[in-house]
């Protein structure tokens, strides 16, 4: 019997373009979240990581996935503008959703404008998707169509001290229609920065997946 997190490669060939990432399937695996990076970020995200040794600690597997090929990241201009591209990131999450092994409960896990991402991608695959996390997220760029189209029960974690992104989160939660609850961390940035702030982040998400990731199709149909 395995004892060791299983560690591959991830790489996602698309049409236009290939993607990489790394996947990591712990012993008894519950499900896998998907993790959609915000503008900037990459699956070396610091802050991701440390959330999803969180996560395979309780059994979840992880796919950290770079949205953008490293090309495209580099191009200043081009790379700008496709990182807030919300429908070209949802089309890529759900591909690489597509390419998992379809025995797995999927969950999204989405920072800033991966967050809408994920919500959009959700909403293109409601019998796929168990869960949603999103971490000092921008619902808001996702349309008002999509929001209310998510099924899985979504999590929206925002910092108490991040006024803006504050507001845009409880605009969209009224907007959605799914099992949903919007968390605010108390004297947290919107980069979780402050003492403890990032762990009791990766410890909320870890209980909601562990809730919903193995919830059957009826129980998330919200």
């Amino acid at each position: 019997m395995r004892t060791e997190p299983a560690i591959e490669p991830f790489r996602l060939r698309l049409p236009d373009v290939v993607l990489e990432g790394e996947l990591v399937l712990p012993p008894r695996c519950v499900g896998v979240v998907v993790f959609a990076h915000g503008s900037g970020s990459s699956r070396h995200s610091p802050r991701n990581r440390a959330v999803a040794r969180v996560l395979e600690h309780a059994a979840i597997g992880t796919l950290l996935l770079d949205l953008l090929s490293a090309r495209e990241d580099a191009d200043e201009q081009a790379g700008a503008m496709r990182r807030f591209d919300v429908g070209l990131l949802a089309g890529r999450l759900v591909a690489a959703t597509d390419a998992l092994d379809p025995h797995l409960s999927v969950g999204y896990f989405g920072a800033s404008t991966g967050a809408a991402a994920a919500l959009v991608a959700a909403s293109a695959r409601p019998e796929r998707i168990a869960a949603v996390v999103s971490r000092g997220g921008r619902p808001d760029l996702a349309s008002t169509e999509a929001l209310a189209g998510v099924r899985a029960p979504t999590l929206l974690l925002v910092g108490s001290r991040d006024l803006e992104v504050l507001a845009r989160n409880r605009a969209a939660h009224r907007k959605m229609r799914c099992q949903r609850e919007l968390r605010v961390i108390e004297g947290a940035t919107h980069l979780f920065e402050e003492a403890g702030a990032l762990d009791e982040v990766a410890r909320v998400a870890r209980n909601w997946f562990l809730r919903f990731l193995a919830a059957p199709a009826a129980r998330r149909a919200g």
